[in-house]
């Protein structure tokens, strides 16, 4: 397992990670309310969900993003935020209790701490979670593991690489096709690697000229990568390239 270092809350750093935004943000309104009202099904109720769009500014899922798609939001319409309640729930940082969602003590000492969030969410959020169930190809999972894409990743990133290219270096070349089709490794990779650790905080996603397709999308690491991993290609960062 990849350890992380200790991030003090203090650190700028932190401000790269959507997903320590959104618990810091998801506990401001659970201290201003009480509580997050919940619908019949156990999803946040839209006043909530509403608020949180507009609140997380969540890269890929800001407000304008989904309002450009939806005329009102449910839980389900925010995809980081649905994945955020039920990590929440899985880490026993909060529950449902008479039709809210609170905190538990486990949640309560981490607000108002941003870098324990991140050393304790994150690890579980990335190694922890089941990314392909978030697929269409739920029993695909990708071949490989963490310390091997950190470890690429680290140098291939370092000064920006897109989806494509990263997913030649750890895959190799797509199969050669006469019809332009979907590259199904290239969606499995983007989904089960490069958006969570985007998510994290530790990579930023630069649209491509292509728009939304990962394969032009570039990835570069944020202060936080650095802050808080250290990794066995670190010595091969400067000037070196992965082979």
């Amino acid at each position: 397992m990849v350890a992380f270092r200790e991030i003090d809350d203090a650190d700028p750093a932190l401000a790269h990670s959507p997903l320590v935004r959104g618990i810091e943000k998801t506990f401001v309104w659970i201290g201003e309310h009480g509580g997050i009202p919940l619908t019949p099904s156990k999803a946040f109720k839209r006043v909530f969900v509403h608020w949180a769009a507009a609140e997380f500014d969540w890269p890929g899922h800001t407000e304008a993003d989904l309002f450009a798609v939806n005329k009102v939001l449910n839980e389900g319409d925010f995809p980081p935020l649905e994945i955020l309640h039920d990590l929440m729930i899985t880490m026993k940082l909060g529950r449902h209790y008479k039709g809210a969602f609170r905190l538990t003590k486990a949640g309560q000492v981490l607000v108002g701490h941003p870098g324990r969030i991140f050393g304790t969410v994150v690890p579980f959020f990335l190694f922890r979670i089941n990314h392909a169930s978030l697929s269409r190809f739920e029993d695909a999972p990708i071949l490989g593991n963490w310390d091997v894409f950190l470890n690429v990743l680290n140098v291939e990133t370092e000064g920006g690489a897109t989806g494509g290219h990263l997913r030649r270096v750890l895959f190799g070349e797509p199969d050669a096709g006469s019809q332009p089709r979907y590259d199904e490794v290239m969606g499995q990779f983007y989904i089960q690697v490069l958006r969570p650790l985007c998510w994290a905080g530790l990579l930023q996603q630069e649209r491509g000229a292509a728009g939304y397709r990962s394969e032009e999308a570039v990835f570069m690491k944020t202060p936080l990568w650095r802050a808080a991993l250290r990794l066995e290609t670190d010595g091969m960062v400067r000037g070196t390239t992965w082979h």
